[in-house]
């Protein structure tokens, strides 16, 4: 039983600025409930630059792998707009929001996830544009990344334990 109980995760998702601006949150956020993941925390803000060194280069290496520059193109992107932070919960669902969700670059998403769904551009084109890629959502990359960045995201008490219905069926 305890084992079952370890594969109960916790996973950031942020919906960027084109999610929020393009009117597709509670599309994006049905295809999450839909497979019986719960929000456990949800708010809009609207991050500053240090927020978003603290995600994208301390916790994810973005800087490190891929350069200052295509962190500038992010933040750029990011900083268009609010953008919706929540922590799913469910039974491995740092894989399984990933699954949902689709590769980073949209172009290379497969239709019936979330970028290939409602996006399309590539690292190619927006690299030549000089812009970040709007790719709609942000989800964990493992479970310690997904354990740092909600806590950088989200105080303990803005996070809350309850029952629905969804894990009768899904746990």
């Amino acid at each position: 039983m305890a084992q079952a109980k370890e594969l109960v995760e916790r996973s950031l998702v942020v919906l960027k600025p084109d999610t929020v601006q393009r009117g597709i949150v509670g599309e994006i956020i049905t295809r999450f409930e839909r497979v019986g993941l719960k929000i456990i925390g949800m708010k809009m803000v609207m991050p500053d630059e240090d927020h978003y060194r603290s995600h994208y280069e301390e916790i994810g290496k973005m800087i490190t792998r891929r350069g200052e520059q295509a962190f500038r193109y992010n933040l750029n992107y990011m900083t268009t707009g609010p953008v919706i932070a929540m922590v799913l919960e469910g039974v491995e669902a740092v894989a399984l929001v990933r699954k949902i969700v689709g590769p980073t670059e949209p172009k290379s998403a497969e239709m019936g996830t979330i970028r290939g769904d409602y996006s399309h551009m590539s690292f190619g084109y927006s690299d030549a544009k000089g812009i970040g890629v709007p790719n709609l959502v942000h989800a964990s990359g493992n479970k310690e990344e997904a354990k740092k960045e909600i806590a950088l995201w989200f105080q303990p008490e803005q996070l809350y334990d309850y029952s629905d219905l969804n894990e009768k069926y899904t746990r």
